[in-house]
């Protein structure tokens, strides 16, 4: 996954920010779907990519910062 190790920090965090947020009103997009799979109410298939789409970045942003936990990388640093 060195491709991942390569993004900055900033740019995930910020696209994690603005595709997770997406569209504000009347409720973000992840959390509605989110809310349908724990209801079991997730069967359409475009609200299944609905959800693959807004929840990737937020999900890459977490593989990175547990990837750089391991190994004890600050998010400045070089690795």
């Amino acid at each position: 996954m060195h491709w991942l190790d390569k993004i900055p920090i900033t740019a995930l965090v910020l696209a994690a920010i603005a595709l997770g947020l997406a569209p504000l009103t009347p409720e973000p997009h992840l959390w509605q779907k989110l809310k349908m799979l724990a209801n079991g109410t997730l069967a359409r298939p475009i609200d299944i990519f609905d959800l693959v789409m807004h929840a990737s970045v937020p999900l890459l942003l977490a593989v990175r910062l547990i990837r750089m936990a391991r190994s004890g990388n600050k998010p400045g640093s070089s690795a």
